[in-house]
């Protein structure tokens, strides 16, 4: 299979895909807030979409490793990896694939002005707080190339899960 300049949207009909994100997570004078990307508006699967950092492991990569190497590809940054906290799958319809997603808690090692992002991948980046992350769901949330196991963006639901875990509020986990 031939590898194209955006792997969201390399072929994979009928395979799993691996792929990973970090919630990455900074202290703003008393206000935690979580590093968003917004993906370019040339990429084919959710563009001008904000997202987690991360993407696709390879195949024989260790998932930890993998992640790191796209965040340092993304946006010129080295991580410290936390926690996994969530985990949940969808049908890519660009792709064609199912693809599983695992989340983790992470924080730059370097200092935060000093993020790079990466014009194929993402056109701009922000950082949320809780409310922020309600107030733009819809630039968050995708509605249309993607196919959830049950009826909400799991990404979304995660972000909040993770938001509340770093506030040390009780969190659902059934």
């Amino acid at each position: 299979m031939s590898k194209i300049s955006h792997d969201s949207e390399t072929p994979a009909k009928g395979q799993q895909v691996i792929t990973a994100c970090a919630l990455i997570h900074h202290d703003f004078d008393g206000v935690v807030k979580i590093f968003v990307a917004k993906r370019a508006a040339t990429k084919k699967f959710l563009p001008n979409i904000y997202e987690l950092p991360g993407g696709h492991i390879d195949f024989g990569e260790d998932i930890v490793e993998g992640l790191k190497r796209e965040i340092e590809e993304e946006l010129g940054m080295t991580v410290t990896m936390g926690d996994p906290f969530a985990a949940f799958s969808y049908i890519n319809e660009v792709k064609g694939s199912h693809s599983a997603e695992i989340i983790y808690f992470a924080k730059f090692n370097e200092p935060i002005e000093q993020v790079s992002i990466n014009s194929e991948d993402h056109s701009k980046y922000d950082w949320f707080s809780r409310d922020e992350v309600i107030t733009n769901q819809k630039y968050m949330s995708p509605t249309d190339k993607i196919k959830y196991t049950g009826n909400v963006d799991p990404e979304y639901d995660a972000v909040l899960k993770g938001l509340d875990i770093l506030a040390g509020k009780s969190v659902n986990t059934q």
